[in-house]
Protein backbone atom coordinates (compact mmCIF):
# COMPACT_ATOMS: atom_id res chain seq x y z
CA UNK A 1 0.00 0.00 0.00
CA UNK A 2 1.05 3.61 -0.77
CA UNK A 3 1.60 4.21 3.24
CA UNK A 4 3.51 1.14 4.02
CA UNK A 5 5.99 2.06 0.39
CA UNK A 6 6.11 5.49 1.58
CA UNK A 7 7.68 4.39 5.23
CA UNK A 8 9.69 2.08 3.63
CA UNK A 9 11.27 5.09 1.33
CA UNK A 10 11.71 7.15 4.82
CA UNK A 11 13.28 3.68 6.03
CA UNK A 12 16.07 3.71 3.76
CA UNK A 13 16.68 7.58 3.34
CA UNK A 14 16.99 7.57 7.39
CA UNK A 15 20.14 4.52 6.69
CA UNK A 16 21.24 6.72 4.03
CA UNK A 17 21.45 9.52 6.30
CA UNK A 18 23.24 6.95 8.92
CA UNK A 19 26.33 6.53 6.15
CA UNK A 20 26.57 10.45 5.54
CA UNK A 21 25.11 10.38 2.23
CA UNK A 22 21.98 12.48 2.36
CA UNK A 23 21.45 16.22 1.92
CA UNK A 24 18.35 17.97 1.41
CA UNK A 25 17.94 18.90 -2.27
CA UNK A 26 16.73 22.27 -0.96
CA UNK A 27 19.94 23.18 0.97
CA UNK A 28 22.16 26.15 0.88
CA UNK A 29 24.83 27.36 2.78
CA UNK A 30 27.07 30.72 3.16
CA UNK A 31 30.40 31.07 4.97
CA UNK A 32 31.36 34.95 5.48
CA UNK A 33 34.23 35.85 7.17
CA UNK A 34 33.23 39.27 9.55
CA UNK A 35 35.46 42.36 7.98
CA UNK A 36 35.57 45.75 9.97
CA UNK A 37 33.37 47.24 7.31
CA UNK A 38 30.80 44.52 9.30
CA UNK A 39 31.15 45.72 12.27
CA UNK A 40 30.10 47.51 14.51
CA UNK A 41 31.41 50.10 17.22
CA UNK A 42 32.30 47.12 19.56
CA UNK A 43 34.06 45.36 16.56
CA UNK A 44 30.90 42.62 16.50
CA UNK A 45 29.21 41.85 13.42
CA UNK A 46 26.02 44.23 13.28
CA UNK A 47 23.22 42.78 13.46
CA UNK A 48 21.53 44.43 10.57
CA UNK A 49 24.53 42.63 8.18
CA UNK A 50 23.56 39.08 9.69
CA UNK A 51 19.56 39.97 9.16
CA UNK A 52 21.00 40.54 5.17
CA UNK A 53 22.94 37.31 4.74
CA UNK A 54 20.14 34.90 6.43
CA UNK A 55 17.61 36.42 4.33
CA UNK A 56 20.24 35.69 1.04
CA UNK A 57 20.62 32.58 2.18
CA UNK A 58 17.23 31.69 2.99
CA UNK A 59 15.93 33.02 -0.01
CA UNK A 60 18.51 31.09 -2.52
CA UNK A 61 16.98 27.73 -0.82
CA UNK A 62 13.72 28.89 -1.38
CA UNK A 63 14.10 29.33 -5.02
CA UNK A 64 15.88 25.92 -5.27
CA UNK A 65 13.10 24.50 -4.10
CA UNK A 66 10.14 26.14 -6.10
CA UNK A 67 12.24 26.74 -9.63
CA UNK A 68 11.13 30.61 -9.44
CA UNK A 69 11.31 33.74 -8.19
CA UNK A 70 10.55 33.98 -4.26
CA UNK A 71 10.06 36.89 -2.03
CA UNK A 72 10.30 37.08 1.68
CA UNK A 73 6.74 37.35 3.32
CA UNK A 74 7.39 37.15 7.04
CA UNK A 75 10.54 36.07 9.46
CA UNK A 76 9.31 34.67 12.87
CA UNK A 77 11.03 35.67 16.40
CA UNK A 78 14.68 35.60 16.35
CA UNK A 79 16.84 35.30 19.60
CA UNK A 80 20.68 35.90 19.76
CA UNK A 81 22.41 34.05 21.71
CA UNK A 82 26.19 35.09 21.39
CA UNK A 83 27.99 38.06 19.33
CA UNK A 84 30.42 37.31 16.47
CA UNK A 85 33.73 39.10 16.12
CA UNK A 86 35.57 40.61 13.54
CA UNK A 87 37.99 37.83 12.38
CA UNK A 88 35.42 35.33 12.58
CA UNK A 89 33.34 33.38 10.05
CA UNK A 90 29.89 33.19 9.90
CA UNK A 91 28.43 29.71 8.84
CA UNK A 92 24.74 29.67 7.48
CA UNK A 93 22.19 26.89 6.69
CA UNK A 94 18.99 26.90 5.09
CA UNK A 95 16.33 24.50 4.21
CA UNK A 96 13.06 24.32 2.87
CA UNK A 97 11.53 22.49 5.61
CA UNK A 98 7.65 22.41 4.40
CA UNK A 99 5.74 23.81 1.31
CA UNK A 100 1.96 24.60 1.30
CA UNK A 101 0.39 26.03 -1.41
CA UNK A 102 2.23 28.81 -2.77
CA UNK A 103 4.10 29.58 0.14
CA UNK A 104 7.01 27.94 2.19
CA UNK A 105 9.11 27.42 5.83
CA UNK A 106 12.68 27.93 5.65
CA UNK A 107 14.70 27.21 8.23
CA UNK A 108 17.71 28.77 8.97
CA UNK A 109 20.62 27.81 10.96
CA UNK A 110 23.45 30.34 12.18
CA UNK A 111 26.88 29.96 13.88
CA UNK A 112 29.94 31.15 14.32
CA UNK A 113 33.73 29.74 13.93
CA UNK A 114 36.80 30.79 15.11
CA UNK A 115 39.62 30.30 12.72
CA UNK A 116 42.80 30.18 15.04
CA UNK A 117 40.87 27.70 17.97
CA UNK A 118 38.93 25.53 15.41
CA UNK A 119 35.92 26.38 18.13
CA UNK A 120 32.32 26.17 16.68
CA UNK A 121 28.77 28.02 18.45
CA UNK A 122 25.58 28.64 17.93
CA UNK A 123 24.62 31.94 17.65
CA UNK A 124 20.83 31.85 16.28
CA UNK A 125 18.28 30.15 14.57
CA UNK A 126 15.57 31.44 12.73
CA UNK A 127 12.32 30.14 10.86
CA UNK A 128 11.10 32.52 7.40
CA UNK A 129 8.05 32.18 4.91
CA UNK A 130 9.03 32.81 1.66
CA UNK A 131 6.10 33.30 -1.03
CA UNK A 132 6.77 31.82 -4.66
CA UNK A 133 6.12 34.41 -7.32
CA UNK A 134 6.09 33.24 -10.96
CA UNK A 135 6.46 35.75 -13.90
CA UNK A 136 3.60 34.42 -16.31
CA UNK A 137 0.15 34.33 -14.96
CA UNK A 138 0.00 31.30 -14.57
CA UNK A 139 -1.06 29.88 -10.30
CA UNK A 140 1.80 28.63 -8.21
CA UNK A 141 1.20 25.00 -6.80
CA UNK A 142 4.80 24.38 -5.03
CA UNK A 143 5.70 20.56 -5.06
CA UNK A 144 5.62 18.83 -1.36
CA UNK A 145 8.97 18.19 0.38
CA UNK A 146 9.61 14.42 1.24
CA UNK A 147 12.13 14.59 4.53
CA UNK A 148 14.18 12.24 4.77
CA UNK A 149 15.91 12.26 7.90
CA UNK A 150 14.55 12.16 10.82
CA UNK A 151 15.40 15.61 11.62
CA UNK A 152 13.64 16.49 8.28
CA UNK A 153 10.89 14.60 9.58
CA UNK A 154 10.44 16.16 12.69
CA UNK A 155 10.68 19.99 11.32
CA UNK A 156 8.38 18.79 8.18
CA UNK A 157 5.88 18.37 10.97
CA UNK A 158 6.17 20.66 13.42
CA UNK A 159 6.18 23.69 10.65
CA UNK A 160 2.36 23.10 10.06
CA UNK A 161 1.75 23.62 13.89
CA UNK A 162 4.26 27.20 13.45
CA UNK A 163 2.09 27.92 9.99
CA UNK A 164 -0.99 27.91 13.02
CA UNK A 165 0.80 29.73 15.40
CA UNK A 166 1.74 32.83 12.36
CA UNK A 167 -2.23 32.80 11.42
CA UNK A 168 -3.55 33.52 14.85
CA UNK A 169 -0.79 35.69 16.17
CA UNK A 170 -2.80 39.29 15.81
CA UNK A 171 -6.06 37.32 17.69
CA UNK A 172 -3.49 36.25 20.51
CA UNK A 173 -2.45 40.38 20.38
CA UNK A 174 -6.01 41.11 20.69
CA UNK A 175 -7.10 38.61 23.49
CA UNK A 176 -4.44 39.80 25.41
CA UNK A 177 -4.73 44.00 25.10
CA UNK A 178 -8.81 43.19 26.05
CA UNK A 179 -8.17 40.95 29.12
CA UNK A 180 -8.70 44.26 31.76
CA UNK A 181 -7.08 41.80 33.94
CA UNK A 182 -3.67 42.39 32.08
CA UNK A 183 -3.97 45.99 31.54
CA UNK A 184 -0.97 48.04 33.90
CA UNK A 185 -1.36 51.89 34.40
CA UNK A 186 2.01 53.42 33.00
CA UNK A 187 4.88 54.21 35.53
CA UNK A 188 4.26 57.50 37.03
CA UNK A 189 7.27 58.76 38.87
CA UNK A 190 9.33 61.87 38.36
CA UNK A 191 12.11 59.74 36.86
CA UNK A 192 9.92 58.24 33.70
CA UNK A 193 11.57 59.86 30.42
CA UNK A 194 9.13 60.90 28.01
CA UNK A 195 9.46 58.72 24.66
CA UNK A 196 9.28 61.53 22.09
CA UNK A 197 12.91 62.11 22.76
CA UNK A 198 13.59 58.27 21.23
CA UNK A 199 11.58 59.01 18.15
CA UNK A 200 14.20 58.22 14.78
CA UNK A 201 12.90 59.15 11.89
CA UNK A 202 15.33 57.98 8.42
CA UNK A 203 15.28 57.96 4.88
CA UNK A 204 16.77 56.07 2.80
CA UNK A 205 16.32 55.58 -1.74
CA UNK A 206 16.50 52.43 -3.18
CA UNK A 207 19.15 52.22 -5.41
CA UNK A 208 19.84 49.29 -7.93
CA UNK A 209 22.79 47.73 -5.55
CA UNK A 210 19.78 47.66 -2.74
CA UNK A 211 17.51 45.58 -4.89
CA UNK A 212 17.54 41.65 -5.42
CA UNK A 213 17.59 40.21 -9.14
CA UNK A 214 13.65 40.85 -9.19
CA UNK A 215 14.05 44.29 -8.94
CA UNK A 216 12.31 44.70 -5.79
CA UNK A 217 14.16 46.33 -2.96
CA UNK A 218 16.06 43.47 -1.07
CA UNK A 219 14.29 42.29 2.43
CA UNK A 220 17.28 41.54 3.97
CA UNK A 221 18.51 45.36 3.50
CA UNK A 222 14.98 46.73 4.54
CA UNK A 223 15.57 44.72 7.80
CA UNK A 224 19.02 45.84 7.95
CA UNK A 225 18.01 49.42 7.94
CA UNK A 226 15.29 48.74 10.78
CA UNK A 227 17.78 47.47 12.31
CA UNK A 228 20.08 50.45 12.84
CA UNK A 229 17.00 53.09 13.26
CA UNK A 230 16.08 51.04 16.30
CA UNK A 231 19.35 51.04 17.35
CA UNK A 232 19.76 55.05 17.54
CA UNK A 233 15.80 54.76 19.22
CA UNK A 234 17.70 52.37 21.73
CA UNK A 235 20.58 54.44 22.02
CA UNK A 236 18.79 57.74 23.00
CA UNK A 237 17.44 56.60 26.10
CA UNK A 238 20.31 54.88 27.72
CA UNK A 239 22.95 56.99 26.45
CA UNK A 240 25.27 53.98 25.48
CA UNK A 241 25.90 51.19 23.48
CA UNK A 242 22.70 48.90 23.11
CA UNK A 243 22.84 45.05 22.57
CA UNK A 244 19.80 43.22 20.43
CA UNK A 245 18.71 40.66 21.94
CA UNK A 246 15.71 39.53 20.41
CA UNK A 247 13.39 40.49 17.36
CA UNK A 248 9.68 39.36 16.74
CA UNK A 249 8.23 38.77 13.89
CA UNK A 250 9.08 40.36 10.77
CA UNK A 251 5.82 41.00 8.69
CA UNK A 252 6.38 42.25 4.78
CA UNK A 253 3.14 44.14 3.81
CA UNK A 254 4.17 44.92 0.52
CA UNK A 255 6.93 45.43 -1.57
CA UNK A 256 9.16 48.21 -3.03
CA UNK A 257 11.33 49.08 -5.90
CA UNK A 258 14.56 50.71 -7.18
CA UNK A 259 13.85 54.56 -6.67
CA UNK A 260 11.22 54.23 -4.08
CA UNK A 261 12.16 56.31 -0.96
CA UNK A 262 11.60 54.24 2.54
CA UNK A 263 11.05 56.31 5.38
CA UNK A 264 12.06 54.30 8.55
CA UNK A 265 10.99 55.22 11.82
CA UNK A 266 11.77 54.00 15.78
CA UNK A 267 10.63 54.88 18.96
CA UNK A 268 10.97 53.23 22.40
CA UNK A 269 7.68 51.43 23.11
CA UNK A 270 8.65 50.56 26.40
CA UNK A 271 11.15 49.35 29.21
CA UNK A 272 11.24 46.72 32.07
CA UNK A 273 13.38 45.96 34.31
CA UNK A 274 16.61 45.32 32.32
CA UNK A 275 15.53 45.59 28.37
CA UNK A 276 13.93 48.11 26.30
CA UNK A 277 11.56 47.25 23.34
CA UNK A 278 11.83 49.28 20.48
CA UNK A 279 9.55 49.36 17.64
CA UNK A 280 10.08 50.43 13.91
CA UNK A 281 8.25 50.59 10.91
CA UNK A 282 9.55 51.00 6.99
CA UNK A 283 7.04 52.81 4.44
CA UNK A 284 7.76 53.53 0.54
CA UNK A 285 6.74 56.43 -1.56
CA UNK A 286 7.41 57.11 -5.03
CA UNK A 287 6.92 60.94 -6.56
CA UNK A 288 3.93 62.39 -4.81
CA UNK A 289 1.92 59.13 -3.98
CA UNK A 290 1.09 58.74 -0.17
CA UNK A 291 3.23 56.26 2.16
CA UNK A 292 2.99 52.43 1.60
CA UNK A 293 3.13 50.38 4.46
CA UNK A 294 6.35 48.15 3.72
CA UNK A 295 6.76 46.23 7.11
CA UNK A 296 7.44 46.54 10.77
CA UNK A 297 9.15 44.74 13.88
CA UNK A 298 9.24 45.26 17.49
CA UNK A 299 13.92 44.55 18.89
CA UNK A 300 14.46 43.78 22.42
CA UNK A 301 17.30 45.93 23.30
CA UNK A 302 19.91 45.38 26.39
CA UNK A 303 22.34 48.01 27.91
CA UNK A 304 25.24 45.51 29.28
CA UNK A 305 28.33 46.65 31.68
CA UNK A 306 32.09 45.96 31.70
CA UNK A 307 31.17 41.85 33.29
CA UNK A 308 28.23 41.19 30.26
CA UNK A 309 25.48 41.46 33.07
CA UNK A 310 22.02 43.56 31.80
CA UNK A 311 21.76 46.83 33.54
CA UNK A 312 18.65 48.57 34.82
CA UNK A 313 16.98 50.48 32.71
CA UNK A 314 15.03 53.77 33.82
CA UNK A 315 11.34 54.22 33.16
CA UNK A 316 9.44 55.62 30.48
CA UNK A 317 6.58 58.36 30.06
CA UNK A 318 4.42 57.65 26.97
CA UNK A 319 2.79 60.07 25.13
CA UNK A 320 -0.89 60.00 25.50
CA UNK A 321 -3.22 58.07 22.82
CA UNK A 322 -0.80 56.39 20.63
CA UNK A 323 2.18 56.01 23.09
CA UNK A 324 -0.23 54.74 25.68
CA UNK A 325 -1.69 52.19 22.75
CA UNK A 326 2.11 51.19 21.87
CA UNK A 327 3.40 51.13 25.54
CA UNK A 328 0.18 48.36 26.67
CA UNK A 329 1.00 46.50 23.24
CA UNK A 330 4.69 46.20 23.84
CA UNK A 331 3.61 44.78 27.82
CA UNK A 332 1.86 42.31 25.82
CA UNK A 333 4.27 41.27 23.23
CA UNK A 334 6.41 40.65 26.63
CA UNK A 335 4.06 38.57 28.12
CA UNK A 336 4.05 36.38 24.28
CA UNK A 337 7.67 36.63 23.89
CA UNK A 338 8.15 34.86 27.47
CA UNK A 339 5.44 32.24 26.80
CA UNK A 340 7.33 31.20 23.63
CA UNK A 341 10.79 31.23 25.12
CA UNK A 342 9.83 29.24 28.77
CA UNK A 343 6.77 27.08 27.00
CA UNK A 344 7.85 26.69 23.24
CA UNK A 345 11.76 27.02 22.97
CA UNK A 346 13.01 24.88 25.78
CA UNK A 347 13.52 21.33 25.57
CA UNK A 348 10.29 19.07 26.65
CA UNK A 349 12.23 17.88 29.36
CA UNK A 350 12.73 21.80 30.56
CA UNK A 351 9.39 22.72 30.14
CA UNK A 352 7.80 22.88 33.70
CA UNK A 353 4.48 20.36 34.09
CA UNK A 354 2.76 22.95 35.93
CA UNK A 355 2.79 26.17 33.87
CA UNK A 356 -0.86 27.74 34.54
CA UNK A 357 -3.33 27.40 31.76
CA UNK A 358 -5.06 31.04 30.80
CA UNK A 359 -6.23 32.29 27.44
CA UNK A 360 -3.20 33.96 27.23
CA UNK A 361 -0.64 31.18 27.03
CA UNK A 362 -2.81 28.51 25.49
CA UNK A 363 -1.66 28.48 22.37
CA UNK A 364 2.10 27.93 23.35
CA UNK A 365 0.79 25.38 25.52
CA UNK A 366 -1.27 23.93 23.04
CA UNK A 367 1.63 23.83 20.36
CA UNK A 368 4.01 22.45 22.75
CA UNK A 369 1.50 19.65 23.41
CA UNK A 370 0.88 18.85 19.25
CA UNK A 371 5.17 19.40 18.95
CA UNK A 372 6.06 17.12 21.77
CA UNK A 373 4.14 13.75 20.72
CA UNK A 374 5.07 14.79 17.17
CA UNK A 375 8.89 14.87 18.12
CA UNK A 376 8.14 11.56 20.88
CA UNK A 377 6.89 9.68 17.31
CA UNK A 378 9.47 11.19 15.28
CA UNK A 379 12.19 8.99 17.16
CA UNK A 380 13.90 6.25 15.14
CA UNK A 381 15.08 3.91 18.14
CA UNK A 382 12.39 2.71 19.30
CA UNK A 383 12.94 -1.39 20.82
CA UNK A 384 10.22 -3.96 20.44
CA UNK A 385 9.21 -5.24 23.80
CA UNK A 386 6.26 -7.78 23.24
CA UNK A 387 3.74 -8.45 20.59
CA UNK A 388 0.59 -10.14 21.14
CA UNK A 389 -1.86 -11.33 18.15
CA UNK A 390 -1.49 -7.16 16.20
CA UNK A 391 -0.95 -5.42 19.21
CA UNK A 392 2.98 -4.42 19.57
CA UNK A 393 4.32 -2.87 22.54
CA UNK A 394 7.38 -0.81 21.86
CA UNK A 395 9.84 1.03 24.41
CA UNK A 396 13.05 3.89 24.40
CA UNK A 397 14.77 5.08 27.13
CA UNK A 398 16.67 7.88 26.62
CA UNK A 399 18.19 10.46 29.24
CA UNK A 400 16.91 8.91 31.98
CA UNK A 401 13.58 9.42 30.71
CA UNK A 402 11.33 5.60 29.66
CA UNK A 403 8.74 5.77 26.49
CA UNK A 404 6.82 3.45 25.85
CA UNK A 405 4.00 2.90 22.14
CA UNK A 406 1.33 0.53 22.29
CA UNK A 407 0.66 0.35 17.95
CA UNK A 408 -1.84 -2.22 16.21
CA UNK A 409 -3.88 -1.75 13.35
CA UNK A 410 -7.67 -2.11 13.11
CA UNK A 411 -10.39 -2.09 10.23
CA UNK A 412 -11.96 1.25 10.08
CA UNK A 413 -11.82 4.72 8.70
CA UNK A 414 -8.78 6.43 10.47
CA UNK A 415 -10.58 10.02 10.67
CA UNK A 416 -13.65 7.68 12.80
CA UNK A 417 -11.44 6.47 14.66
CA UNK A 418 -10.14 10.24 15.44
CA UNK A 419 -13.34 11.71 15.94
CA UNK A 420 -14.17 8.70 19.05
CA UNK A 421 -10.65 8.50 20.72
CA UNK A 422 -10.40 12.48 21.17
CA UNK A 423 -13.22 12.22 23.15
CA UNK A 424 -11.50 11.47 26.26
CA UNK A 425 -14.42 11.60 28.41
CA UNK A 426 -15.87 8.34 27.11
CA UNK A 427 -11.98 6.58 27.76
CA UNK A 428 -13.22 5.02 30.80
CA UNK A 429 -15.40 2.60 28.64
CA UNK A 430 -12.42 1.09 27.33
CA UNK A 431 -9.28 1.85 29.42
CA UNK A 432 -9.38 0.35 33.13
CA UNK A 433 -6.49 2.69 34.16
CA UNK A 434 -9.68 5.17 33.60
CA UNK A 435 -12.44 5.53 36.47
CA UNK A 436 -13.31 9.37 35.53
CA UNK A 437 -12.87 11.66 32.07
CA UNK A 438 -14.44 15.10 33.16
CA UNK A 439 -14.52 17.80 30.40
CA UNK A 440 -13.53 20.84 32.61
CA UNK A 441 -13.28 23.40 29.78
CA UNK A 442 -13.49 23.80 26.17
CA UNK A 443 -10.86 25.55 25.14
CA UNK A 444 -11.88 25.96 21.31
CA UNK A 445 -13.20 22.97 18.91
CA UNK A 446 -9.43 21.62 19.09
CA UNK A 447 -8.26 21.91 22.82
CA UNK A 448 -10.41 20.51 25.47
CA UNK A 449 -9.13 20.49 29.45
CA UNK A 450 -9.92 17.23 31.24
CA UNK A 451 -9.93 16.25 35.11
CA UNK A 452 -8.98 12.48 35.08
CA UNK A 453 -9.00 10.24 38.04
CA UNK A 454 -7.11 6.67 38.30
CA UNK A 455 -7.06 4.07 40.60
CA UNK A 456 -3.78 3.36 42.75
CA UNK A 457 -1.52 0.65 41.66
CA UNK A 458 -1.23 -0.82 45.19
CA UNK A 459 -3.64 -2.35 47.16
CA UNK A 460 -5.53 0.43 49.29
CA UNK A 461 -3.41 3.42 47.99
CA UNK A 462 -4.95 6.57 46.73
CA UNK A 463 -6.44 8.09 43.90
CA UNK A 464 -4.71 10.08 41.62
CA UNK A 465 -6.15 12.91 39.35
CA UNK A 466 -4.68 14.19 36.40
CA UNK A 467 -5.43 18.14 34.95
CA UNK A 468 -4.55 16.93 31.25
CA UNK A 469 -4.59 19.57 28.24
CA UNK A 470 -6.26 17.75 25.39
CA UNK A 471 -5.23 19.04 21.52
CA UNK A 472 -6.86 17.84 18.65
CA UNK A 473 -5.28 17.89 15.07
CA UNK A 474 -6.40 16.59 11.71
CA UNK A 475 -3.83 15.82 8.79
CA UNK A 476 -2.19 19.33 7.24
CA UNK A 477 -1.87 17.06 4.33
CA UNK A 478 -2.02 13.77 2.55
CA UNK A 479 0.25 11.29 4.20
CA UNK A 480 0.36 13.35 7.64
CA UNK A 481 -1.41 11.19 10.73
CA UNK A 482 -4.53 12.76 12.49
CA UNK A 483 -2.70 13.35 16.17
CA UNK A 484 -4.33 13.61 19.60
CA UNK A 485 -1.88 14.78 22.26
CA UNK A 486 -1.98 15.18 26.23
CA UNK A 487 0.06 16.50 29.03
CA UNK A 488 -0.63 18.18 32.34
CA UNK A 489 -1.02 21.61 32.40
CA UNK A 490 -2.14 23.60 35.56
CA UNK A 491 -5.33 25.14 35.78
CA UNK A 492 -6.08 27.96 38.68
CA UNK A 493 -9.96 26.72 39.25
CA UNK A 494 -8.94 23.21 40.04
CA UNK A 495 -5.83 23.50 42.52
CA UNK A 496 -4.54 19.92 44.04
CA UNK A 497 -7.54 18.23 46.89
CA UNK A 498 -6.66 16.25 49.86
CA UNK A 499 -9.17 13.73 47.91
CA UNK A 500 -6.74 13.04 44.98
CA UNK A 501 -2.62 12.61 44.84
CA UNK A 502 -2.14 15.41 41.80
CA UNK A 503 -0.50 13.20 39.02
CA UNK A 504 1.23 14.80 36.28
CA UNK A 505 2.00 13.82 32.58
CA UNK A 506 4.89 14.56 31.01
CA UNK A 507 4.08 14.11 26.98
CA UNK A 508 1.17 11.17 25.63
CA UNK A 509 -1.32 10.68 22.99
CA UNK A 510 -2.44 9.24 20.10
CA UNK A 511 -1.15 9.29 16.43
CA UNK A 512 -3.36 7.49 13.65
CA UNK A 513 -2.37 7.36 10.10
CA UNK A 514 -4.45 6.10 6.77
CA UNK A 515 -3.49 2.42 5.69
CA UNK A 516 -6.01 2.13 3.30
CA UNK A 517 -9.67 4.06 3.59
CA UNK A 518 -11.01 1.27 5.75
CA UNK A 519 -8.21 0.75 7.65
CA UNK A 520 -5.80 2.71 10.20
CA UNK A 521 -3.07 2.08 12.06
CA UNK A 522 -3.48 3.69 15.62
CA UNK A 523 -0.41 4.27 18.00
CA UNK A 524 -0.54 5.22 21.75
CA UNK A 525 2.51 7.06 22.84
CA UNK A 526 3.57 8.12 26.70
CA UNK A 527 6.78 9.63 28.00
CA UNK A 528 6.22 8.05 31.21
CA UNK A 529 6.47 9.81 34.21
CA UNK A 530 6.90 8.23 37.81
CA UNK A 531 2.86 8.80 38.21
CA UNK A 532 2.10 6.68 35.23
CA UNK A 533 5.22 4.45 34.69
CA UNK A 534 3.53 1.71 37.19
CA UNK A 535 0.39 1.06 35.32
CA UNK A 536 3.25 -0.29 32.06
CA UNK A 537 5.93 -1.34 34.19
CA UNK A 538 5.04 -4.97 34.67
CA UNK A 539 4.19 -4.75 30.74
CA UNK A 540 7.47 -3.80 29.67
CA UNK A 541 9.21 -6.07 32.41
CA UNK A 542 7.36 -8.66 30.65
CA UNK A 543 5.51 -10.08 33.69
CA UNK A 544 1.82 -9.56 31.92
CA UNK A 545 0.21 -8.26 28.62
CA UNK A 546 -2.61 -5.53 30.05
CA UNK A 547 -1.81 -3.51 26.92
CA UNK A 548 -3.28 -5.79 25.30
CA UNK A 549 -6.32 -6.40 26.60
CA UNK A 550 -6.69 -2.52 27.13
CA UNK A 551 -6.33 -2.45 23.43
CA UNK A 552 -7.91 -4.74 22.52
CA UNK A 553 -11.20 -3.28 24.52
CA UNK A 554 -10.32 0.05 22.79
CA UNK A 555 -10.80 -2.00 19.46
CA UNK A 556 -14.14 -3.05 20.38
CA UNK A 557 -15.29 0.21 21.90
CA UNK A 558 -14.68 2.23 18.05
CA UNK A 559 -16.15 -0.86 16.70
CA UNK A 560 -19.29 -0.75 19.06
CA UNK A 561 -19.97 2.84 18.88
CA UNK A 562 -18.79 3.24 15.04
CA UNK A 563 -21.68 0.44 14.52
CA UNK A 564 -24.10 1.98 16.87
CA UNK A 565 -24.05 5.16 14.90
CA UNK A 566 -24.11 2.88 11.74
CA UNK A 567 -27.58 2.08 12.41
CA UNK A 568 -28.81 5.16 13.99
CA UNK A 569 -27.58 7.03 10.92
CA UNK A 570 -29.44 4.25 8.41
CA UNK A 571 -32.26 4.76 10.58
CA UNK A 572 -32.81 7.87 10.46
CA UNK A 573 -32.31 7.71 6.45
CA UNK A 574 -34.89 5.32 6.28
CA UNK A 575 -37.46 7.36 8.82
CA UNK A 576 -36.84 10.40 6.33
CA UNK A 577 -37.45 8.46 3.30
CA UNK A 578 -40.73 7.00 4.62
CA UNK A 579 -41.72 10.95 5.81
CA UNK A 580 -40.82 11.88 1.84
CA UNK A 581 -42.99 9.16 0.81
CA UNK A 582 -46.03 10.05 2.84
CA UNK A 583 -45.58 13.72 1.71
CA UNK A 584 -45.31 12.89 -1.55
CA UNK A 585 -49.11 10.56 -1.55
Amino acid sequence: MASESHHKENLHNLQLEDEGQHRNPSEVKMSQIVLPCHANHCGELSIGQLLKWMDCTACLSAERHAGCPCVTASVDDIYFEHTIGVGQVVNIKAKVNRAFNSSMEVGIEVSCEDLYSGRHWRVCQAFATFVAKRTDANKVQLRQVVPCTHQEQVEHSLAAERRRMRLIHHDIMQDLLNNKTFQRKNHDEDEALPTERTRVESVELVLPPHANHQVNTFGGQIMAWMENVATIAASRLCHDHPTLRAIDMFHFRGPSQVGDRLVLKAIVNNTFKNSMEVGVCAEAYHGDEPLRHINSAFMTFEVLDEKGRPCPLPPIKPEPQEGQRRYQEALARKKIRLDRKYIISCKQTEVPLSVPWDTSNQVYLSYNNVSALKMLAAKNNWDLCSKKNNVSLYTVEESQSLCFRVEFEMEIPAQRAFILLSDISRRHEWDQHYTLCKLLLRVDEDDFIYQVVTPSVSKGGQYQDFILLASRRPPCDSGDPYVIALRSVALPSHPPTEEFHRGEVVCAGFTIYEVSKSVSKISYYNQASPEVLPYISTDIAGLSSSFYSIFCACSLFIIYISYTMAIQSAFHRNNKKQYSLKVHK
